[in-house]
């Protein structure tokens, strides 16, 4: 419980307003509070007592943190109100038995966040200023989904038409009307009708001039409030009291009719004040919220007093202590340690400009103490204390990373808290800013990258980001198996070690586009090209390529033996071709021949030209072509004997009659004795006689024999001739 009486206590809200110290909403840093905690350290200001915190009627739960209760700080982010809670309906808990947010929202409440307490304020108002937000903007205005808040009130001369005969505060200014989604919104309904926003006011459309989308991209920014749409600007709750007597309040949010788009309700911090003045310390930059460092920040005392009390003259007294003196450590406040409100002036300011401080474990304090009499009668003193250092706290905090995959770039940071923002950090490569983005490629080990950071003020800490690259998934081996000549027979196939868990594999090639092959370490039928193979296993990936080659393209070659002569001229083909497994062969005199192997070929050309002869030898899809010339010149003459005498007995020696004809392709002989019988007769060009009789085969007498015959040379030359021959036995 915060107690004020007789005490009130110095609010030092120490702003950071320089670039870079906030980029969107920050959530408290130990994520959800308790209620409890909303309520005594944030909610709660001057003249105000509070006590029995309850969240959705229980006050064991008050205790407890919960995930749609959280304390936010705006930074520089733009959103108008600095900090203090939110309460908003993503994943509360349910609230249908609420009567009076019934009520307000006309529809059935489904889940949201009631907190409530009991306080003692030491003045006759009450004040607290707030935002309403919602993802039901824009797009379910005017429908059924009317999520609704209140803030109920009830005590001493209160009467209103909810429990406790309390009323509600949280209203359209000007108006009883409660804010909600279909009283306060862009004045355009985008679910149809209008009807819900004319039931819930007629006036609706006015109220516009209450609603903004500016704050969007502040909450989509920030991911740990919902996703809200739209949002009032900021609004003030104000109610009349009685001084020193028990009141009640109940803060609460809820969605209607479903759980799906949530809303929320931004409070101020120390916004729930009663009538006395205010003092509140800022700072142009800080590194807590009650420390200045000297030669660097100044802070500003800032006296506010309430609007009932704007048309009088006021002296507020103050006093200083601590270890730090003024005059010597710090500035002259002001003249007679007091300052004056004049009427219609409703703040005064001071400037504390330090120009000393102690170290920073043992800084110097300066406490500053005020009075202020309330329209009670009450006397309340304020105290606060301010530090001051010579140089700020700086701590660095940065990458220390494994991780257990090569990679080309990885993600480091680096990290300042103290000081002032914003910082500038300058990495040992010449880069700056941070995250930044470096090489970690090689061997397994630590990689060290060092940055500097300087704050605004230009004090710096240098720290090291260490990235630990322990990879153990490798690619040992790629083999690959040449493709034939022009086919798909190639194959590749992977060996790894170190993998995690069961690795798995893919073959690729950029040919013709960059195909998957297969999930195996082996892939098969390939052409030849370059392939690329990935590993990945529970925690890495590998990849390595290999190129598949090809079987050399055959030579085919010949020799013709011999490559000119007469007709008809004998030829021997030898086969000097590589590489090559078929073979086939057209000899250009009509003849052709496909083979398997090297050996010779034979031809016989009888005919005079020019032959043209071809060899294709062929190894898979790839072949070769060899050509040799072959010259038959013109036909020999025709030749013959005319011997006249032979001896057919048996030894060997002249024992045949033939006329050796060359370059015949025809014959006709006859040969007939003395008597003009025909004993011999051929039509063979290799015609002989061995002497015996054609009829009976016995062997002729000796004795004169004539002959005639006729012979055609190869160019149709043709000649007859006669004679005689002496058949000797002896």
């Amino acid at each position: 419980m915060k107690s004020l009486i007789g005490c009130l206590t110095l609010i030092l809200t120490l702003l950071l307003t320089t670039s870079g110290a906030y980029s969107q909403l920050q959530m408290n840093p130990n994520g959800a509070i308790t209620p409890a905690q909303a309520v005594q350290d944030i909610l709660i200001g001057a003249g105000i007592n509070a006590f029995n915190v309850t969240f959705n009627g229980s006050a064991a739960n008050a205790q407890n943190v919960q995930n749609s209760v959280s304390e936010f700080n705006a930074g520089n982010s733009g959103f108008p109100i600095q900090s203090g809670v939110v309460m908003q309906t993503q994943g509360a808990p349910t609230v249908n038995f609420d009567p009076d947010l019934t009520a307000l929202a006309g529809q059935t409440v489904t889940n949201g966040v009631i907190i409530e307490f009991d306080f003692i304020p030491t003045g006759d108002t009450l004040s607290f200023n707030y935002i309403f937000a919602s993802a039901e903007y824009t797009s379910f205005t005017c429908s059924s989904f009317n999520d609704v808040f209140g803030f109920f009130i009830s005590g001493p001369g209160i009467a209103g038409p909810y429990s406790n005969n309390s009323v509600n505060i949280a209203t359209v200014p000007g108006t009883s009307v409660p804010v909600a989604i279909n009283t306060v919104n862009s004045g355009t309904s985008s679910s149809g009708s209008t009807l819900n926003c004319d039931q819930a006011d007629p006036n609706w459309q006015q109220n516009s001039i209450y609603f903004t989308t500016s704050y969007n991209p502040i909450f989509s920014a920030t991911g740990a409030v919902a996703n809200f749409n739209g949002a009032t600007v900021v609004l003030a709750a104000n109610a009349n009291l009685v001084c020193n007597e028990v009141f009640h309040i109940k803060l609460a949010v809820a969605n209607a009719v479903d759980t799906a788009l949530d809303s929320g309700v931004f409070l101020e911090a120390d916004s729930f004040t009663s009538n006395i003045v205010d003092i509140n310390i800022q700072a142009g930059a800080s590194i807590t919220d009650t420390t200045l460092v000297a030669n660097c920040t100044e802070g500003t005392i800032y006296f506010t007093r309430p609007a009932s009390q704007a048309n009088d003259t006021l002296v507020i007294y103050f006093e200083t202590s601590g270890d730090a003196i003024e005059g010597q450590d710090y500035n002259f406040l002001a003249p007679g340690d007091s300052v004056v409100f004049l009427p219609g002036q409703d703040t005064v300011t001071l400037t504390i400009t330090p120009t000393n401080g102690g170290s920073s474990s043992n800084p110097l304090s300066l406490i500053v103490t005020a009075e202020t009499i309330t329209d009670c009668g009450d006397t309340i003193t304020a105290e606060g204390t301010v530090w001051l250092l010579l140089e700020p706290d700086l701590t660095t905090t940065a990458t220390d990373t494994t991780i257990l995959c090569q990679n080309e770039e990885v993600t480091v940071w680096g990290n300042v808290t103290g000081g002032f923002p914003p910082y500038t950090y300058e990495w040992d490569d010449g880069q700056t800013g941070t995250p930044v983005t470096v090489p970690v490629v090689g061997e397994n080990g630590e990689y060290y990258f060092v940055f500097t950071a300087t704050d605004q003020c230009g004090f710096q800490v240098t720290d090291t980001a260490v990235v630990l690259l322990n990879q153990t998934l490798n690619i040992d081996t790629l083999m690959q198996f040449p493709s034939e000549c022009g086919l798909a027979t190639g194959a590749v196939s992977a060996m790894i070690s170190g993998a995690t868990g069961t690795p798995l594999h893919a073959w690729t090639t950029a040919f013709p586009d960059y195909t998957f092959l297969t999930n195996a370490t082996v892939a098969q039928n390939l052409p030849s090209g370059w392939y690329v193979y990935t590993v990945t296993d529970n925690v890495c990936s590998a990849t390595d390529s290999v190129f598949v080659e090809q079987d050399p393209p055959p030579t085919a070659s010949f020799t013709p033996n011999p490559a000119i002569g007469y007709a008809p001229l004998d030829v021997t083909f030898i086969n000097n071709s590589q590489g090559a497994s078929t073979y086939y062969w057209d000899f250009a005199n009509g003849n052709d021949l496909t083979i398997n192997n090297t050996s010779s070929q034979n031809q016989t050309y009888t005919e005079e030209g020019n032959y043209l002869v071809m060899l294709v030898a062929t190894e898979g899809a790839c072949s070769d072509t060899a050509y040799q010339l072959v010259v038959v010149e013109l036909f020999l003459p025709l030749l013959y004997d005319m011997p006249n005498i032979f001896t057919p007995n048996g030894d060997n020696i002249n024992d045949f009659f033939t006329i050796n004809p060359e370059n015949a392709i025809e014959l006709d002989m006859v040969i007939v004795n003395r008597w003009g019988n025909v004993v011999f007769e051929s039509n063979d060009v290799n015609a002989v006689w061995n002497g015996r009789n054609r009829n009976d085969g016995a062997m002729c007498s000796p004795g004169t024999y004539f002959y005639k015959f006729r012979i055609v040379g190869m160019d149709g030359e043709e000649i007859t001739e006669h004679g005689f021959v002496q058949l000797v036995t002896d």
